[in-house]
């Protein structure tokens, strides 16, 4: 029988191959809707500086695999509002078609993960209702108010407002799988909760999905303000860290809504790794 020490200095120098290997992490963008036409860009910036702007802004999802494990990052709008002026996207294919494309059905999707409670980013959360939901909790209460604050909507919530699906709501950044790989990144003053996305891949590297800190490409290099905005304050110091953050991992930023910056990533079903 081998001595504690000696078991114990053999365990030490056990080779790295034998310990588990970091889970292959992947990031695939999905069409979660387009702007039926160039939109005026004067409420996206409360200084003015967008006055005389108009651009046509995409929705974009994203699809996250951790090994088996799988995250879904804001679901779009709701199909039925699809082509409605008032809420001025178009939806030419849902999730649960494009998941099925890949061969995925809801109930694989392990966590839907929200950046906040806009119609364009939770119009299909109810269709995966055996996910658990992750959202800011300030963004949660707004929802679960009574009435509801902002403009948020408890009907896209409706699996997990009923009490019948899992939900984790948080107030600072979450560590989704548990090894820093995707992290849920605080960034509040878009609405009360709002969040972005950290993911570390392996090949590309680090990427940043900024949920609606910013909008379009010069809204996020001047900082702009939404009038729509819950705490301008809170935006200055989202933007603020999230900045310096993107600079010092080295992360590629991609704008939600940017067109250019969906672009690059690889087209789907084709996933960035």
């Amino acid at each position: 029988m081998l001595r504690p020490l000696t078991l114990a200095l053999l365990l030490m120098a056990a080779p790295a191959a034998a310990q588990d290997a970091p889970a292959a992490v992947s990031l695939t963008r999905l069409d979660c809707g387009r702007a039926t036409e160039a939109w005026p860009l004067n409420a996206f910036d409360d200084t003015g500086a967008a006055a005389n702007e108009k651009k046509a802004l995409v929705g974009s999802c994203y699809l996250i695999r951790h090994g088996s494990r799988t995250l879904l990052w804001d679901t779009g709008i709701d199909p039925a509002t699809s082509g409605d002026p008032d809420g001025g996207f178009i939806l030419d294919r849902t999730l649960v078609s494009q998941l099925e494309q890949i061969g995925l059905k809801p109930a694989d999707i392990e966590f839907v993960g929200i950046s906040h409670y806009h119609y364009d980013h939770v119009g299909q959360a109810k269709d995966f209702p055996a996910s658990t939901l992750l959202i800011g909790k300030a963004d949660w209460d707004a929802i679960t108010h009574d009435p509801p604050l902002g403009n948020s909507d408890p009907k896209m919530f409706a699996p997990w407002i009923s009490g019948g699906a899992k939900i984790e709501t948080f107030t600072g950044d979450k560590d989704v799988f548990g090894d820093r790989s995707v992290v849920i990144l605080a960034m509040p003053g878009h609405t009360p909760g709002h969040h972005a996305l950290l993911v570390r891949l392996a090949g590309m590297g680090p990427v940043m999905l900024t949920g609606d800190l910013a909008h379009f490409t010069a809204n996020y290099e001047r900082e702009g303000v939404p009038t729509f905005n819950t705490d301008r304050a809170d935006t200055l110091a989202s933007f603020d860290r999230f900045k310096k953050m993107a600079k010092n991992v080295g992360a590629k930023v991609i704008i939600q809504h940017e067109p250019a910056d969906v672009a690059l990533l690889p087209a789907f079903p084709e996933a960035a790794k």
